[in-house]
């Protein structure tokens, strides 16, 4: 099967019997109709429709190299400048549908495991049936058009550096035995967000030791394997209430591993943890799942920037200067981020495994900055709404007795009382909900810890040609 629809992509859910627990409770029957999944799974239903419509399928796929029938374009490994923009192109359209809100449409993973694939090669130093099987595995997934969630996080029990885990009975996901059939895991892992609505939960390593550097995937109802899931944010399939959370609201989950066989042909390495520093440094892993990154957080930027300039249109509060600043200030972040992006192509290169690499440093400046800037926007458009956001007339409200109040006293300058509320439940929606304040946590903490992500920028980033400026300066202040 190749690039799928929407309606392939929930049957094949519905098909499926994840073990997905919520508030204590089992969920039953189809996951696609349960309310905590239900907008998230019918919005990431028309991504896979975009792809295979006539004016999009161009874009957003590509000849398979086996099949020559079409496959999702975020699995081709760009090997020339061109090939690099269509895939910035297909990120781009997948990101703006859904105003770079959801952090896991299928694109994001596929990438990565493409970045793996095209550098299987070096699993061959434990062997070389795992590289078959990592290769094996993305071309399943891409002929199959598969999607997958993730976990490379053990469960927060004790963030200090010396932490070591010493319980009979273990907490974090680790093997505990293997036999001729495959690996036997046992534990938790952290958070695979979409958990339980994708084909395949893909399983990487930790960055601890030996005993947590184990790296596979397996079908989501994969026997012994449970996901528990965070209190949702939905609240009501509204998009007049909740416009965001109704239809972008991806559930976060632990993942619980009860002696879970992990088959032999689905496991790529173990107990390795050089080997898992050579696949994620040495494959084009960072730079391309970042560019995917990227392009997402500049169309949730775009989206932001035209938000509160509507709201200021809506106020009319156009000519305060303090707005004027306000709205110049993400205009300033969103022209930097592209900036960043556009640089990072023009000095794309080839890499080892002839792949072609955006500029890593420059990404990694990027993913810097964002968890910066994204925290700052949130509050200009709180700032520009003011009190305006603590109490918002409901879709109800305008259809019961009291609508004539409502449509008097809540209209706008420039708009009618309904438009005003559906722009500032947006806005309350996008900054202040329950799902807003996930959307900040979220970008903060995206590609890892701020202060971990500035520590390998500074340890990445080349100086060297700088600090001979400088020496070469002070030489001829000397001989002059």
């Amino acid at each position: 099967m190749p690039a799928i629809d929407g309606n392939q992509y929930l049957k094949r859910m519905d098909q499926l019997s994840p073990n997905v627990w919520i508030k204590g409770e089992r969920i039953r029957g189809k996951l696609s109709q349960h309310p905590a999944y239900k907008g998230a799974m019918l919005t990431k239903a028309s991504l896979y429709d975009m792809q295979l419509s006539p004016e999009l399928i161009s874009k957003m796929t590509y000849p398979s190299p086996t099949t020559s029938q079409n496959v999702g374009l975020s699995f081709l490994q760009p090997k020339t400048k061109d090939e690099l923009e269509a895939r910035r192109i297909m990120i781009k359209t997948w990101a703006k549908k859904t105003a770079g809100l959801m952090g896991r449409t299928p694109d994001y993973l596929n990438t990565v495991l493409m970045t793996f694939a095209a550098s299987a090669s070096l699993l061959k130093e434990q062997d070389e049936e795992f590289t078959k099987n990592l290769l094996k595995m993305y071309e399943l997934a891409r002929e199959n058009d598969l999607s997958f969630t993730h976990s490379f996080i053990n469960p927060q029990i004790n963030r200090s550096a010396s932490y070591e885990e010493y319980t009979a009975y273990p907490i974090a996901a680790k093997v505990i035995k293997k036999n001729a059939d495959g690996l036997i895991i046992k534990g938790a892992r952290m958070l695979a967000t979409q958990g339980g609505m994708t084909d395949e939960i893909l399983v990487l390593p930790t960055g601890q030791s030996d005993e947590y550097a184990f790296c596979f995937s397996i079908p989501t109802d994969t026997e012994g394997v449970k996901f528990i899931c965070r209190d949702s944010y939905t609240h009501d399939e509204s998009t007049f209430n909740h416009p965001l959370s109704s239809r972008f609201h991806e559930m976060d989950t632990m993942i619980v591993f009860d002696h879970v066989l992990v088959p032999w042909n689905r496991v790529f390495f173990y107990h390795r943890q050089d080997l898992a520093q050579k696949l994620f440094s040495r494959s084009s892993f960072t730079p391309l799942t970042l560019h995917q990154v990227i392009l997402r957080q500049i169309a949730k930027t775009e989206f932001l920037l035209g938000l509160a300039q509507k709201m200021v249109i809506t106020l009319n509060i156009n000519e305060y200067q303090h707005i004027q600043a306000k709205i110049s200030e993400m205009i300033i972040g969103l022209e930097t981020m592209k900036a960043l992006l556009d640089r990072s192509e023009l000095e794309a290169k080839i890499d080892e495994w002839g792949t072609m690499v955006p500029n890593s440093h420059t990404l990694y400046v990027a993913s810097n900055l964002y968890p910066k800037l994204y925290p700052r926007m949130v509050e200009i458009i709180q700032l520009i709404g003011a009190g305006g956001l603590v109490a918002i007339p409901s879709e109800e409200d305008f259809a019961s007795d009291i609508s004539t109040d409502i449509n008097h006293f809540c209209q706008g300058a420039a708009c009618d009382a309904k438009t005003k509320s559906m722009l500032f439940r947006l806005a309350w929606d996008l900054t202040m909900s329950s799902f807003g304040s996930r959307q900040t946590q979220y970008e903060r903490y995206f590609f890892g810890d701020p202060i971990r992500l500035s520590s390998a920028l500074y340890n990445g980033y080349p100086r060297e040609e700088y600090i001979r400026e400088v020496e070469n300066f002070l030489d001829l202040e000397k001989e002059t």
